[in-house]
């Protein structure tokens, strides 16, 4: 039967009840500025009846209540709005590091002014035009050395900015794997502890919220998912592998990577596998370096490199002032010191690659001329070999243009004196190596007994870069070849050096029959000045115009993206969340209005105590004899 005391264990109840969801209202009030906290919620409920249908029940109509128990207090939380937060997170932290960085790039090239490469590469033009004017005068030199020399810091600045940029990623990788590596140390430590509080029948809110807090941020340094279909361990994905499994964090590592310029390469720490993102700022980071900076880096070298092939071809064939001829106008450093390009890859002591440049035919071709052949050539391309098809009715310009834009990594041109030459190009993978002619063959005669570049057709008289003395497997004579230039060219480059001491050693005419030209022929600084427009840049690039519109233009554009982009994503991840502040965030008003219900519940429950103190007093001190 009910105790008449019970009165006073119910109020009790609701006193606790009241007190505790005063303090909850306290917790959410003062944390109402902590990022990542929830508002928490008590939720009330009956506390069991005293009678439940069974035989020994009293025979009192209805159950009699025992006033009111806490069920649980839980934060508010939107748990699909929260994976939608987690996955748009990576997409912002990506453009967010491109849109930075490009930034960056678009300063280096600080389009158009007074000091841009561009601006002194037609200063350059400039003054040969003005030689070619006045070839008999010393002066005229001068300033032709003078803007050689600034146009040649002006590259090799641009390059070590691009570098520097590169070096900045590079740390940032490094120390962006790190910062992921403490997130899912933190959070495999507080799933280990949200399980031991979970075990005892608690719900540790602020944990979660702090996990989560740290899930978020780790989601904009790489794309992660959460899996938590096992109620027992809380799981974090991130490209195919296990990140965080319950209490144990899987680690990141920077391991070199030689085969990429000794620059970082980001792998699992237990077995070197290379890790791979989607998005997220450390892909962004790996991106940019990789493959942004680094094909700015190959069109500056790529620019370079045949900037000084171009000039040095006329300068060669020119006469000075003081009759002197085939010197280089720029010099520039070759990769191997062997005069065959002989070299030794893999390191064990004996020459085992053939890095060769160009290589230029013995005769002399007519662009317009049909070439009355039909074969098939096969040169390296990114990953193995191209392969490219000709036919009698093809002109040589025809060939030129084919290969040029096909997928391979060998270009070609017409020189000065009409006679083909295949050049190497930047190596799209880091395994390859830039400005290396890899593999080149003919099963016809276009290369062979046309051109002469190669001795005969056939793989068996094939050129492959995988062997030492190479070169003896193209066509003798005449033939003209250049080993491959120092890794990035465009940070070597100089101009020559004996030209500087000697100034009237620079070329202005190109003599006739091997002798001197005359005292007012300007005939090889006209020639040098006309190359500013003309069709001289081998690939897909059709002058050195050209590279400059094509490189700003590229630049401009991947700004542009970047920005639209991380707009984009900003105004996404403004209305997630703003939705989730309305959700989960502490809303003073709604605090006010519950501490106010709190209280006045709990005024009541002690009212009620009150009179039930009352009520007993007068059962035992004021009633019987």
């Amino acid at each position: 039967m009910q105790s008449a005391f019970s009165g006073i264990e119910l109020g009790k109840r609701s006193l606790f009840a009241h007190s505790r969801g005063l303090q909850t209202v306290g917790h959410n009030l003062g944390n109402a500025s902590v990022e990542g906290y929830s508002r928490q919620r008590v939720h009330f409920a009956p506390t069991d009846p005293l009678y439940r249908p069974q035989l020994n029940r009293a025979n009192t109509p209805g159950q009699i209540g025992q006033g009111v128990d806490i069920v649980r207090i839980e934060r508010v939380r939107d748990m699909l709005l929260e994976g939608r937060i987690v996955s748009q997170s990576s997409d912002q932290g990506y453009w967010e590091s491109r849109n930075d960085y490009i930034r960056m790039l678009e300063q280096v090239y600080n389009e158009p002014t007074d000091v841009s490469v561009r601006t002194l590469m037609d200063r350059f033009w400039d003054s040969w035009q003005e030689l070619s004017l006045f070839p008999e005068q010393i002066s005229a030199r001068q300033q032709v050395l003078s803007r050689g020399q600034g146009l040649v810091e002006a590259i090799q600045l641009r390059y070590q900015s691009l570098e520097q940029i590169r070096s900045m990623l590079q740390d940032e990788i490094r120390t962006t794997v790190a910062q992921v590596n403490v997130l899912t140390r933190e959070i495999a430590a507080l799933n280990r502890e949200i399980v031991k509080v979970e075990a005892a029948g608690d719900n540790p809110n602020d944990w979660r919220d702090q996990r989560d807090l740290r899930v978020e941020e780790l989601s904009r340094l790489i794309d992660v998912t959460i899996n938590t279909s096992d109620p027992d361990e809380f799981n974090v994905h991130t490209g195919g592998r296990q990140l965080v499994q319950g209490g144990v964090a899987i680690a990141l590592a920077t391991e070199r990577d030689p085969l990429n310029e000794g620059f970082s390469r980001v792998t699992w720490a237990q077995g070197g596998e290379t890790a791979r993102f989607a998005s997220g700022k450390l892909a962004a980071l790996v991106e940019l370096r990789d493959v942004d900076i680094r094909e700015e880096i190959q069109g500056l070298d790529n620019m370079a490199v045949n900037f000084v092939d171009l000039v040095n071809e006329v300068h060669r064939g020119g006469y000075g002032l003081d009759g002197s001829s085939g010197r280089d106008f720029f010099v520039e450093y070759p990769f191997v010191a062997n005069a065959l390009g002989n070299y030794d890859r893999n390191g064990d002591g004996q020459f085992d690659s053939s890095y060769i440049f160009r290589i230029t035919g013995t005769n002399r071709l007519d662009p317009q001329q049909q070439i009355g052949l039909a074969g098939t050539m096969t040169l390296s391309g990114p990953r193995g070999i191209v392969t490219i098809d000709y036919s009698a009715t093809d002109t040589v310009a025809d060939v030129v243009n084919r290969i040029n834009f096909s997928a391979s990594e060998v270009v070609a041109r017409i020189d000065g004196n009409g006679r083909l030459t295949l050049k190497a190009a930047p190596a799209e993978t880091p395994e390859n190596p830039d400005f290396v002619i890899r593999y080149v063959e003919d099963t016809g005669q276009f290369l062979v007994g046309y051109a002469g570049i190669l001795q005969a057709p056939g793989p068996d008289n094939a050129f492959s870069w995988d062997q030492p003395d190479a070169v003896n497997l193209l066509r003798g004579g005449d033939l003209e070849f250049a080993v491959a230039p120092l890794a990035h060219p465009s940070g070597w480059i100089g101009v020559n050096p004996d030209l500087v001491r000697q100034p009237a050693a620079i070329a202005a005419s190109l003599g006739d029959a091997g002798r001197p030209g005359n005292p007012g022929d300007g005939s090889a600084a006209l020639r040098i000045a006309s190359i500013r427009n003309q069709p001289v840049m081998v690939g897909q690039i059709y002058s050195f115009d050209d590279y400059f519109a094509d490189s700003v233009a590229t630049v401009a554009l991947k700004g542009s993206e970047a920005e639209i982009s991380l707009a984009t994503q900003n105004a996404i991840m403004k209305d997630l969340t703003d939705t989730r502040a309305s959700i989960s965030g502490v809303n003073i008003d709604e605090e006010i209005a519950q501490m106010i219900k709190f209280q006045h519940g709990y005024a009541a429950a002690a009212r009620f105590i009150s009179e039930v103190d009352r009520m007993l007093d007068t059962i035992i001190n004021r009633m019987g004899v």
